[in-house]
């Protein structure tokens, strides 16, 4: 079993609909999350896989979970029982099967996989059991190693678990549920991409996942939808396996279903005998009713009760009612009291071990189950769960505990108890805290008042969590659209819908201030939780800022930037310069660009632009005039060394002490002239946004523009 969380559905010593008493937790899945339970009926340990709220819903979830339920009518020793299916009076559905104790194929495959003996043997059972299911005319479509257990460890006693229900419960596998396919692309059949299934896809999956926990990895199916589709196509790679595993996963995966073995019967008799099950695996397990042993004793009729004269049968009858008499004087005395003082209050029972677990799931009032050592600690523990609307279904007992239990008990009690869901679950003087709260002053003021010391000295464990459980995106989204001063902000590798607890939320983009900066985060940290903020975002200033916002949504034109020194030749990728140094600076214009027109400029950290082609001392910036009839690759210089500018009036620049900070290189490319004129040298960054927002508006009616950037860096210092 794993450790629990409080955000799991049910949580250990639970009762569920008065009959399953959860123990621990197996697995949490995409859907749905799987827990140990006993019956509280027949004591039968049971596995209990629960669809979670999200889904519980979905009409199409639920035609899942009632497939698996469907299997229940078969009865075969290598495919997990199902018994049957319900929900709770919460709304949470959830199926019941035999809980099957031993390891998964996918633990044994991360160890290293299995020789090739054990996996034939695993074939031989696994196909028995798909046989069975295929006959019911059931197939599973999500074969994978995660569903394959093997009870006691034994490969002959592998069992198929988790039929009709596609899920996602190991990080990177990748499952697509719904109408048209279910299945791990790792494992699935070529033709289950298209939507077809029946029982040859689970031949193949089955030769797939022989493969993978042979090599103790899964198969490479590649990085997206393209690759998928064109490996699958492909015979699977085997070589270096052993035979005649080899022969047989060869025959199972065939990416054409026709020229595979056609059913899981063809897979056994393909198999050498040597590695069947015997016979009595393969047929389901029943009880035969009792036969009584040769050598039993017979049974035999009561003695009967000797008899005698009439004076001792009266005699033994006055005897009688002379006990019973007593007896009943005795037991009236006891419970009145009168005997205490000579015999002293009737002892507690002793219970090992000696267990109390108080529960609030979010949403709902607390509920107390367990053992309490006095009528007073009880009554003061009903006391404190009656203020949140809880109740107690508590139990005197003895047992292994400190003097001061119950008041440590109680003073838990008291500091969790306004977090919107906590767990105290207290075994003897060990005793586990788990809670959940969305108020950071609460989380501390919950998680300094743990550490503290307690009456009784009660060794605490504790574990509580800043929520919310699920953060939405929609959430973080509104908090990055509020912050965004530099162009927008955009969250890296995001969830589907919303950011689990400790799921790590990355914000790139550009930001105008390093204030801006410190806002967000402290923005984003107040609604994350338990969950680390990550920024990576470049702080510009606000020129540049009002460059960013006008430049969205405008593409790039492929148009790289190559810096370098005026005094040697020698590039410098990273863009920095300091204080005296001269920077050169090349556009390279790509091979296929060769009409059009030209605009470079020059954004330093004062808010001044500097244009460097076209401007009043060179003016021509058709590309086709830039080239002069060279192709390819082509690097137009715009900003000079200073000897080589010297009266030519070209433009050169020193670093020097008063601009020092981010600079942005701006290169436009148009199908026209960027601007209708020629504007001057040198301009405040205002008018010329202004200016270039409506060339921009322009040109889209007109014709194609782009931009690119690059950030130049001047700073003090070597």
């Amino acid at each position: 079993m794993i450790e629990p969380r409080p955000s799991d559905i049910f949580k250990p010593g639970q009762l569920i609909n008065n009959t399953y008493r959860i123990e621990g937790v197996l697995g949490r899945g995409g859907t749905s999350e799987v827990y140990r339970a006993r019956s509280e009926i027949s004591g039968r340990i049971v596995a209990m896989k629960v669809l979670k709220s999200e889904f519980a819903g979905n009409e199409d979830y639920l035609v899942l979970m009632n497939r698996e339920e469907a299997m229940r009518d078969i009865r075969h020793d290598a495919v997990v029982r199902y018994s049957e299916n319900h929900r709770t009076a919460e709304g949470h559905v959830y199926l019941i099967m035999d809980y099957v104790d031993g390891p998964g194929l996918h633990e044994l495959l991360r160890k290293g996989g299995l020789p090739a003996e054990d996996l034939m043997v695993i074939c031989a059972r696994v196909a028995s059991g798909l046989a069975a299911a295929h006959a019911r005319n059931n197939f599973h479509r999500d074969l994978s190693p995660d569903n394959i257990i093997l009870r006691g460890g034994r490969p002959d006693q592998a069992v198929i678990i988790d039929f009709g229900i596609a899920k996602d419960d190991n990080p990177g596998a990748q499952t697509i549920t719904g109408g048209e396919f279910a299945g791990k692309y790792a494992y699935a059949a070529p033709e289950q991409l298209s939507g077809r299934a029946d029982a040859r896809s689970d031949i193949y999956a089955l030769g797939a996942l022989l493969l993978a926990t042979f090599r103790g990895a899964p198969p490479d199916v590649g990085r997206n939808p393209m690759e998928v589709l064109r490996r699958k196509g492909e015979p699977l790679d085997t070589e270096g396996v052993a035979e005649p595993l080899r022969s047989h996963i060869d025959r199972m995966t065939h990416p054409d279903p026709e020229q595979r073995l056609q059913s899981a019967e063809a897979v056994l008799d393909a198999i050498d005998p040597a590695f069947r099950p015997d016979d009595a695996d393969l047929r389901p397990t029943t009880l035969p009713p009792r036969r009584a042993a040769q050598d039993d004793p017979p049974r035999s009729a009561p003695a009967s009760t000797p008899t005698g004269s009439g004076k001792g049968r009266r005699g033994l009858a006055i005897a009688a009612v002379s006990v019973v008499l007593l007896a009943a004087v005795g037991a009236g005395s006891y419970l009145a009291g009168f005997l205490d003082a000579l015999l002293g209050p009737a002892p507690l029972p002793r219970v090992d071990p000696y267990t109390l677990v108080i529960d609030r799931p979010a949403g709902l009032a607390p509920v107390a189950e367990g053992h309490v050592p006095s009528a007073s600690v009880r009554d003061d523990l009903n006391a404190i769960l009656a203020t949140a609307g809880g109740e107690a279904r508590l139990e005197l007992a003895a047992g292994d505990i400190p003097e001061d239990w119950g008041s440590g008990i109680a003073q838990l009690i008291d500091t969790v108890i306004p977090l919107e869901e906590w767990r105290i679950a207290a075994n003897g003087p060990r005793v586990e805290v788990r809670g959940i709260t969305r108020d950071r002053g609460e989380y501390e003021r919950v998680s300094v008042a743990l550490a503290a010391p307690l009456p009784g000295g009660l060794a605490v464990r504790s574990d509580i969590l800043l929520g919310p459980v699920r953060l939405p995106i929609a959430d973080v989204e509104e908090v990055l659209a509020a912050g965004a001063d530099c162009g927008p902000l955009e969250l890296l590798d995001p969830p589907s819908a919303a950011y689990s607890m400790g799921e790590s939320i990355a914000v790139v983009g550009r930001i105008g201030t390093a204030q801006s900066r410190v806002v967000l985060f402290d923005a984003l940290s107040a609604i994350a939780g338990d969950r680390p903020v990550v920024l990576d975002l470049e702080v510009l200033n606000r020129g540049l800022c009002l460059l960013e916002e006008t430049l969205a949504g405008i593409p790039s034109g492929g148009m790289e930037m190559r810096f370098g020194f005026g005094d040697r030749p020698a590039d410098n990728p990273s863009g920095r310069y300091y204080v005296g140094e001269n920077p050169v600076i090349d556009i390279l214009l790509p091979a296929d660009v060769t009409g059009g027109h030209l605009w470079v400029s020059i954004v330093d950290v004062k808010g001044a632009v500097f244009h460097l082609l076209p401007n009043i001392n060179r003016q021509e910036s058709a590309i086709a005039a830039l080239r002069d009839g060279r192709e390819g690759a082509l690097p137009v210089r715009v900003a000079y060394a200073v000897g080589e500018a010297q009266g030519t009036g070209r433009l050169a620049f020193l670093v020097d002490g008063t601009t020092l900070g981010k600079n942005l290189v701006l290169v436009l490319h148009g199908d026209a002239p960027i601007f209708d004129d020629l504007r001057p040298t040198s301009e405040s960054v205002d008018s010329f946004v202004e200016a270039l927002a409506e060339a921009i508006a322009s040109r889209n009616a007109q014709g194609r523009i782009s931009a690119d950037s690059r950030i130049l860096v001047s700073t003090e210092g070597n």
